[in-house]
C-alpha cells in the first residue's frame, strides 16, 4: 500500500534514526547553548570555533545583524558573531519551554537534533532554532551544523496582541459622544494627517504587514484598487482553490477556522480577507489607485498620488511605502508573430472568469504553469475544445501526495509558530538540498504520470539541479503546476497540446503551424505570467530610482531573496511578496524593522 500522506512519506525516508530520549536531548542542547554564551561573552574565539562544524550556516534574520542574511562556514560564522556579537550582546540562551522539545529529525538528508531556543540582545527577544550532528563518526561530542536567531519582540515596543487587552471606551461612557464605529471611521479617512506606512496591494502580503504593524502600534493604510476587499481573488476564474492545504496559509494572528476545508476555494478566501480587516480593525481603502510618487530625502518622506475610482485624488506624505502587489503585478503579454490579426478575443489569465460563455467552441491556451491548466480544464469542463500550448519545459507534480510533501512539517503536530520558526531556520544550500531530495521522491510516486505526458510529447523539467517547484517560485516565480486533473486530461488527449515552437504565426482563424496545419480558435488565452517587481517600480517611481534598488526576489549574495522583507537601497520603500505562509512569516520581520526605525533604535 501506497502512502499518501505527506509527513508520513518523509518519515518513510528517516531511516536510521538513534532512539534518545527527550530528556538526554534537553541535556545535550542546554549544555551546547551554555557553552556558546559563554563563549560569546568572554568573544573566546577558540570556544567558539570548537561549538561548530567546518561546514556550518548561521542565518540571522534581525537578531544580530537587522538584516536577513545568511553565512556558511566556520569562518564566516565566527566572523558573524565576533563583528556583531560585542554590539547586539545576545545572552540568556535557553530552551524554550513554551514550544516543541528537542527532538530526532531529518533535515536536507541528515540526522540531526534539532531544538528551539529563546535569547535575548541589547535591543529585544528572540527566538531560534541550532542543529546539532556528532563531531565525528565515533565521537558523542555535538556541534552546531546550522543556527537560526530570529528577533521576535523590540524591548519596550512589544505587540499589544496578547498582553492588557486594549481600554477602549470605558465602562463610564459619554452616549452623546463618539463610540468605536464612529472613531474607527475617522481614523481610516486620515483628514487631518498622514499614515506612517502606506501599504499598496490589499492581498494577503498587505494584509499581513498591516496586520503586524497595527500590533506595533505604527498608523498604517492600505490602498487597493478593488472595489470590495478581497476582489483580487474574488474576480479570478470561477474554479481556483488554493493549491496548499489551509494548515500552511493562515494569516497573523487569526488561524482559519478548523471546520475549513484542506483546499481554499477563491471566494472563501475573499470573505475571511474581509473579516480580518474588519477584525485587526486594519484602515483600508478599496477604489484607490496607487499612481505613484518621489522621496523627499530632506523630509525623509514621500509625497504619493492616490486616485480614486470616482476620479478624486489625494496627496499623502507617508514615511513608508510597502509594496505588496505580489512578486509581480504587472501581465506578461509577449510579442507573438501574427497574434494582433486574431480576430477572437485575446485575454491574458489575470482577465479569465469563466469557461461557461465557451462551450461548443475552440479555444488555445499559451502557458503550462498553473493558470494555464487551471484554465484549460475550467475550458474543457465547460464543454469548449482546448489545446495546450507549451512554450519551455515545465514542473509537473500531483497535488496530493506530491506537492504537498514541502508542508509535510505542518502536519506533523508541532504548533504553527514552531513550525514557522523550524521553516525559516534551514539555511539556502540545506533547503536546496532538502527540496532535492522531496522531488526525487515525488518523481518517484507520479512516475505513471510523467511517463504518460512524455509520451503525448509534454516537456517536462524538474527545476535547477532537481531542486523542484519551490526553487522555481523563488527565483522565477513560476514554471510549474500541480496536477488536479489537466495532466490527466493531456494524457488521454482530452485537451491538446502543441508546442510553441511548432507555431509559425497566428491567422484570423487561430494558429498556423510550421506544418501548414491551422488550429482553429475562437478564444486565445494567454497564460504567460508577470513581469518582475523592478517593472513596477521603475513604472510608478522612474527608471533611476528602479535602478538605486536593484533586482527584486530570486537570490542574492546574502543567500537570501533580494530586497524583500528588508530595507533596501531606497530608505522608505519595502518589499512584501510570496505565498501566505511567507508573508505570515516575514512580516514580523519588516515590522519590526520600521517600528525600530520609527523609535530611533535603527538608522537608515
Amino acid at each position: 500500500m501506497v502512502a499518501t500522506d505527506p509527513a508520513a512519506i518523509l518519515r518513510g525516508m528517516e531511516t536510521g534514526l538513534p532512539a534518545e530520549q527527550a530528556d538526554s536531548l534537553a541535556e545535550v542542547t542546554e549544555e551546547w547553548l551554555a557553552r556558546l554564551e559563554t563563549a560569546l561573552g568572554a568573544a573566546d574565539a577558540s570556544a567558539l570555533e570548537k561549538l561548530f562544524h567546518p561546514d556550518c550556516h548561521w542565518r540571522d534574520v534581525l537578531a544580530l545583524t537587522w538584516r536577513i542574511r545568511t553565512v556558511s562556514g566556520r569562518s564566516a560564522v565566527l566572523e558573524l558573531l565576533r563583528a556583531q556579537g560585542s554590539a547586539t550582546k545576545p545572552v540568556k540562551f535557553r530552551l524554550d519551554e513554551r514550544r516543541t522539545p528537542p527532538r530526532r529529525v531529518m533535515r536536507a538528508g541528515k540526522a540531526t537534533i534539532e531544538a528551539l531556543f529563546s535569547f535575548e540582545t541589547t535591543q529585544g527577544r528572540g527566538s531560534g532554532v541550532v542543529r546539532l550532528t556528532p563531531a565525528g563518526e565515533d565521537d558523542g561530542e555535538r556541534k552546531a551544523w546550522t543556527v537560526l536567531t530570529s528577533l521576535e519582540e523590540l524591548k519596550g515596543h512589544e505587540e499589544a496582541l496578547g498582553r492588557a487587552r486594549p481600554k477602549g471606551q470605558s465602562y463610564s461612557r459619554d452616549f452623546r459622544g463618539p463610540n468605536w464605529l464612529d472613531l474607527r471611521k475617522a481614523a481610516a479617512l486620515y483628514t487631518d494627517h498622514d499614515p506612517e506606512v502606506l501599504v499598496v496591494g490589499g492581498g494577503h502580503a498587505g494584509l499581513s504587514i498591516a496586520a503586524r504593524l497595527s500590533q506595533l502600534r505604527v498608523d498604517t493604510l492600505i490602498v487597493d484598487r478593488g472595489e470590495r476587499i478581497g476582489d483580487n481573488w474574488r474576480k479570478r476564474y470561477h474554479a481556483l482553490t488554493l493549491h496548499n492545504q489551509v494548515q500552511v496559509n493562515h494569516l497573523p494572528y487569526m488561524p482559519f477556522p478548523p471546520s475549513w476545508p484542506a483546499y481554499i476555494p477563491k471566494d472563501k478566501l475573499a470573505g475571511w480577507f474581509e473579516a480580518y480587516v474588519e477584525s485587526m480593525e486594519l484602515n483600508y481603502w478599496t477604489g484607490t489607485e496607487f499612481e505613484g510618487g518621489s522621496y523627499d530625502e530632506k523630509s525623509g518622506r514621500w509625497n504619493v498620488s492616490l486616485r480614486k475610482v470616482d476620479g478624486t485624488k489625494r496627496t499623502l506624505h507617508p514615511r513608508h511605502v510597502v509594496l505588496a502587489t505580489g512578486v509581480s503585478g504587472i501581465p506578461n503579454r509577449p510579442d507573438m508573430p501574427g497574434l494582433e490579426r486574431f480576430k477572437g478575443p485575446v485575454l491574458h489569465s489575470s482577465q479569465y472568469e469563466d469557461g461557461g460563455p465557451w462551450a461548443g467552441k475552440s479555444a488555445l491556451v499559451v502557458g503550462t504553469g498553473n493558470s494555464g491548466h487551471d484554465i484549460a480544464q475550467d475550458l474543457y469542463s465547460a464543454g469548449a475544445r482546448v489545446t495546450l500550448v507549451q512554450r519551455s519545459p515545465t514542473l509537473i507534480t500531483n497535488i496530493e501526495p506530491s506537492a504537498q510533501l514541502a508542508y509535510a512539517l505542518y502536519d506533523e503536530g508541532p504548533p504553527l509558530e514552531d513550525c514557522d520558526l523550524i521553516a525559516m531556520s534551514l539555511p539556502l544550500k540545506l533547503a536546496r538540498e532538502s527540496h532535492r531530495l522531496m522531488t526525487e521522491q515525488g518523481r518517484k510516486l507520479d512516475r505513471e504520470l510523467l511517463e504518460g505526458l512524455e509520451r503525448v510529447g509534454f516537456k517536462l523539467d524538474f527545476g535547477d539541479e532537481g531542486t523542484g517547484w519551490q526553487f522555481k517560485y523563488l527565483t522565477r516565480g513560476g514554471g510549474y503546476y500541480f496536477n488536479v486533473g489537466c495532466s490527466d486530461l493531456l494524457v488521454k488527449r482530452e485537451v491538446g497540446l502543441v508546442q510553441f515552437s511548432d507555431i509559425a504565426e497566428f491567422v484570423p482563424e487561430g494558429a498556423r503551424l510550421k506544418s501548414g496545419e491551422v488550429l482553429s480558435a475562437d478564444l486565445v488565452v494567454l497564460a504567460t505570467g508577470y513581469k518582475g517587481q523592478e517593472w513596477l517600480v521603475r513604472k510608478l517611481f522612474g527608471e533611476a530610482m528602479a535602478e538605486r534598488v536593484g533586482p527584486i526576489w530570486g537570490f542574492g549574495e546574502e543567500q537570501e531573496l533580494r530586497n524583500m522583507y528588508m530595507r533596501t537601497p531606497q530608505p522608505g520603500l519595502w518589499f512584501i511578496a510570496g505565498s501566505l505562509a511567507q508573508c505570515r512569516i516575514f512580516s514580523r520581520a519588516l515590522a519590526l524593522q520600521v517600528k525600530a526605525l520609527e523609535t530611533g533604535l535603527l538608522k537608515e
